[in-house]
Formats: C-alpha cells, structure tokens, sequence
C-alpha cells in the first residue's frame, strides 16, 4: 500500500475507534471503562468488531488480490463455531512463512483484543496451524 494510502487507512481506524469507543460510553448503562467490554454493536458484528481492533492495534491484516489468492501475511477473521464467537487465523502467500509465524504473532494479538474487552485463547488445529478464538469480555 503506497504511503498516502496507508497514511488515510489510518485516518479512517482511528476515527472509526473512536466511535466505537463512543458508542460504548453512551450505551453502557453501568458506566465505567469503555474499553472494558464489547457494546451490543459489536456482539451483533463480532468479525468486524474484531477486526476493528486488531487493526486499531497496529495489526496488519492479510489481503487477497482480484482473483482470490492471497497477496499478503497478516490477520483473518471469520465467524467462529460458536455463536457470538470469531477466529483469527494468520494467513500468507504460500511460501512466505506464515504458519511459522503464526505463533508469535497471534500471541501479540492477545493483548491487543484483550484491551478492547475481547478475550482470545490460542488452539492449535487441523494440520497443526494455530489460530486464536475471541469472544467478548463478559462484565
């Protein structure tokens, strides 16, 4: 992604954030901590929310080109088994290395959803790859 480019995904993280953020404050019934748990939205949108925050923290998602195949290492998330739940797999181009990565980087994951009310355990899975799977915080 070319500076510009990277520069206004920024922009557009830290503003949509701050919203989600806001829309904690004003419907927590319970006041406290906004970061504390996930609002309704969130529950009701779990990959997005979740996505939101990993990106938010710094997390570069993966990404696939026109035809489908995957062009870049970083994060996906899709919906988990269980209701309410998601999965955050850390996926590449083949050869790149992913898979050995995966450990370490999911385990920095692990904070980052944990500050925006997520909890996440790592698995490991099918043909030993790891993944994580995140479910809101209760309070």
């Amino acid at each position: 992604m070319p500076p510009a480019d990277a520069e206004q995904r920024s922009r557009e993280v830290r503003a949509a954030l701050d919203g989600l953020l806001q829309i904690r404050r004003l419907t927590r019934s319970r006041g406290g901590d906004p970061e504390a748990a996930p609002a309704d939205w969130e529950l009701r949108q779990p990959v997005r929310a979740v996505a939101l925050a990993l990106e938010s923290g710094g997390i570069t998602p993966s990404s696939v080109d026109a035809a489908g195949t995957r062009s870049s290492t970083g994060y996906r998330v899709r919906p988990g088994e269980r209701p309410g739940t998601v999965v955050v797999e850390w996926l590449g181009p083949p050869g790149t290395g992913a898979a050995r990565e995966e450990t370490e980087t999911l385990g920095a994951c692990v904070p980052v959803l944990a500050r925006l009310g997520w909890d996440a355990l790592l698995y490991k899975g099918p043909r030993g790859r790891r993944f994580l799977e995140v479910e809101p915080r209760e309070v």
